[in-house]
């Protein structure tokens, strides 16, 4: 095999890899989103907080030892989303519907605010 053999070797797996990603994360996030849309409980806050550091990390921050405190299925599902922000093929929010939209009701409706600088 030679080296130009190998590096699209490598680049097939990378992209099937982001490919992967990508998709299971859509429907993380999806799925992430529409609880902080439609509930209110403890674990929603640090979902939306979730949510706002995704869409805008530089505004927004999320502290990583909040996945402690969160149910599973809730707490894989931003692990998902953690692993395609490493691919860094589209941005999150650009997987579902009116996301960009829908994320600004949700920063809204939780009155989350923008860290100082």
């Amino acid at each position: 095999m030679t080296d130009e053999d190998s590096f699209h070797a490598n680049m097939d797996e990378y992209q099937q890899r982001a490919f992967a990603a990508q998709s299971k994360a859509a429907q993380a996030f999806g799925r992430l989103l529409d609880l902080a849309e439609s509930r209110d409980s403890g674990q929603t806050r640090h979902i939306a907080q979730f949510l706002a550091a995704t869409y805008d990390g530089s505004a927004f921050s999320f502290d990583l030892f909040d996945l402690r405190v969160l149910d599973i299925a809730i707490s894989d599902d931003m692990l998902c989303c953690l692993d395609a922000l490493r691919w860094g093929r589209a941005d999150l929010y650009e997987l579902v519907p009116d996301g960009d939209k829908r994320m600004q009701a949700v920063i809204a409706q939780w009155r989350l605010r923008p860290i100082s600088t």
